[in-house]
């Protein structure tokens, strides 16, 4: 897709946040205390967190205090945003060695995991040409593995599924068979929606990727956690649990386009300091987009 398209998704996507975020109507306001106030409002309505948000104001408050708001302003809010959402690792994603790159993908029912791997797939195809295989590890739910054979169908990538009730695990297993047998360049393992207060989910979440690591070197070569921005802080608690059972290496965030919250990406990256490597800004198979900090913020502020 053309980078225009992109950014215009991009602008569409993030509509709701920017209008919380239009300072334009504040030109020629004085920077004081009640200027402080209503920024900082903004700020926490946009769920950039309390952290982030208090270093942006203490540092308005350094450079603009008793100015006047104009351009300047807002280029210097945009700045520390991009600063708070640098990452010195790579938000691309990893490549193992030898074939096939593996990729475990986790999160709560609703987050929009299932459809999250199915662009994934998409994505994978259409702009690396890779060959896909799916593997359908979420067995508790028959129609989470229906859904990923229609998508499956729909992006020609190969899945593999167990009979309803199935062992996770065994399915991992046989898809790491197949994927390795037909020489695919990515295995995605989807999983069950986990509710992160039940230990023995999590638990079986470490037993997949048990076998994953066994069955192909390195494996997972990703460990990507869907989290959904309109539930903003509630998905950092979320977030923190899963961590700890997969070894989060980053954050497909979804569902962007759906709330005023875009500011959560930032609160993502400074509180669980993992990278945000796709964001989710629309229904389309084609709307989950790598993310770049600075595309992102200037979509904020359009």
């Amino acid at each position: 897709m053309p980078l225009k398209s992109l950014l215009d998704k991009l602008r569409q996507g993030l509509a709701r946040t920017a209008h919380l975020l239009d300072f334009r109507s504040w030109f020629r306001r004085k920077v004081d205390q009640d200027f402080l106030n209503d920024l900082e409002a903004r700020l926490i309505q946009a769920d950039v967190g309390v952290q982030a948000t208090q270093r942006i104001l203490d540092r308005v408050q350094a450079a603009y205090a008793h100015k006047e708001v104009d351009q300047s302003l807002i280029d210097f809010v945009k700045h520390e945003l991009k600063e708070l959402l640098r990452d010195p690792r790579p938000t691309t994603l990893a490549q193992a060695p030898n074939r096939p790159t593996v990729i475990l993908v986790a999160g709560v029912n609703g987050s929009g995991k299932t459809t999250s791997i199915a662009k994934l797939a998409h994505w994978l195809q259409t702009q690396q040409k890779r060959s896909i295989v799916l593997a359908a590890c979420d067995t508790f739910r028959a129609a989470a593995a229906d859904q990923l054979a229609i998508w499956a169908q729909r992006s020609n990538s190969d899945l593999v599924r167990g009979h309803p009730g199935a062992d996770p695990a065994s399915v991992a297993h046989d898809a790491c068979d197949r994927a390795l047998a037909r020489a695919a360049d990515v295995l995605i393992v989807d999983t069950a929606g986990r509710l992160h207060t039940q230990d023995h989910l999590m638990r079986e979440l470490e037993k997949i990727r048990n076998v994953l690591a066994r069955k192909i070197p390195g494996a997972p070569h990703e460990a990507l956690l869907v989290l959904d921005a309109t539930n903003g802080q509630n998905a950092i608690r979320q977030a923190q649990l899963f961590t700890r059972a997969i070894g989060c290496t980053g954050i497909i965030l979804t569902k962007l386009d759906g709330t005023a919250k875009g500011g959560v990406v930032i609160a993502v990256r400074q509180t669980l300091n993992l990278p945000v490597k796709f964001i989710g800004i629309g229904e389309a198979i084609d709307d989950l987009q790598p993310f770049d900090p600075d595309s992102f913020v200037e979509s904020l502020f359009a």
